[in-house]
């Protein structure tokens, strides 16, 4: 059946990223989450099948991509239902597209080949131990000395955070001007790793275990005023541009795993046998599936119709916000629901079901928390 949203080339992809999930993730999804880890040589694999370059500039080693390549991409590395894997995997997601759309052609020319190739991994680093969504509030600086800047602060949840080569780091770059504790005073700089007084501390999660988080601690940092994005004080509006796409992603994950959930909890109903027949002949059991399943395709078609408008140059802000929180109550909704229907199966380590449900407070909280986006929506709404 010919679909509205979905060429043969789109169809295609998701073939090419099905089969690799099947090969490289999947068989290892539990083992690495155990591990709180995966390989480093992930990346590369990725990025030998267009994962890592998806959307970005060919200049640099990129390839050109629609949003629903991206849909795509997301929802099938969701199908392990490990998502702190492809939350590292993809870091560069958030990390990179400030440095593509805002950094001098030097620095993009030293960065993202690397990135895109997948040998090096890009990491954001915004949110701070005193406040996460209040992105003008930030308090690490960055005072200019020379041809540097001075850094110092602490970053934290950051997503790749131990193993990152490159940070995009929000830093306070204000002086004492009107705008010097706003948004106004807000800056982006890329750090290396191996800068002198650059330290991270490794953070213990509920879910989302295969991913490698931390917080970021910069004591003196010399960075080259080079690695500035854009100019100083326009760090606020580089991160704002990336939140449509951070959060319509986000939504197509949490409705990507949600439909795991579902899968695996119809196909378990199938097999157990209690009271001497298989559960899906039992009316509740039935119901919550056909719940669970109503949920899903809700959200997946809100989700392609907006993922159609941002592609006509339309900027639906509220309804983005509004399908996040949908998409992550729905996640909710779906991983409690198989579990329940697992029973004491879905309380052990290494089923899929156990992994998403600890990964649902992740989603409701990552890339603006539900609170901020009834917030958002309100105000998109003239409320």
């Amino acid at each position: 059946m010919t679909h509205p949203f979905y060429t043969a080339d789109h169809e295609a992809f998701r073939d090419q990223v099905r089969r690799f999930v099947a090969r490289e993730i999947e068989p290892f999804a539990s083992q690495w989450d155990e591990a709180e880890e995966f390989p480093r040589e992930l990346y590369a694999k990725a990025a030998a099948i267009g994962l890592i370059g998806l959307g970005f500039p060919e200049e640099y080693g990129g390839f050109a991509a629609d949003r629903f390549m991206w849909i795509i991409a997301t929802q099938e590395l969701a199908r392990p239902g490990a998502g702190g894997i492809s939350a590292s995997l993809m870091s560069h997601a958030i990390g990179t597209p400030p440095i593509a759309n805002a950094g001098s052609h030097e620095l993009k020319s030293r960065v993202l080949p690397g990135i895109f190739a997948g040998s090096k991994i890009s990491a954001l680093a915004i949110t701070e131990p005193g406040g996460g969504s209040d992105v003008a509030n930030l308090r690490t600086t960055a005072r200019r000395d020379g041809d540097a800047y001075i850094v110092n602060g602490e970053k934290t949840f950051i997503t790749s955070g131990m193993r990152a080569d490159y940070y995009t780091v929000a830093v306070r770059t204000g002086g004492d001007g009107v705008d010097a504790h706003g948004a106004g005073g807000v800056s982006l700089l890329v750090i290396e790793r191996e800068r002198d007084g650059f330290t991270r501390t490794p953070l213990k999660k509920m879910g989302w275990w295969a991913s490698d988080t931390a917080t970021l601690h910069f004591d003196n940092v010399r960075v080259p005023a080079g690695n500035l994005l854009g100019k100083e004080g326009q760090g606020f509006k580089i991160i704002m541009r990336n939140f449509n796409h951070e959060r319509l992603t986000m939504a197509a994950g949490c409705i990507a795993a949600s439909r795991v959930c579902l899968d695996e909890a119809t196909a378990y109903a199938r097999e157990r046998v209690t009271f001497g027949k298989p559960l899906t002949q039992h009316q509740v059991i039935r119901h919550k599936l056909v719940d669970m399943a109503q949920k899903v395709a809700a959200g997946q078609a809100w989700l392609e119709m907006l993922t159609w408008q941002l592609e006509q140059g339309q900027n639906p802000v509220a309804e983005i916000c509004m399908l996040k929180n949908q998409a992550t109550q729905t996640m909710a909704f779906c991983a409690s629901e198989a579990v329940q229907i697992f029973g004491g199966a879905g309380f052990m380590r290494g089923a899929k079901v156990e992994r998403i449900y600890r990964e649902v407070k992740v989603n409701a909280i990552g890339g603006g928390t539900e609170e901020i986006m009834k917030d958002l929506a309100s105000r998109q709404m003239g409320l």
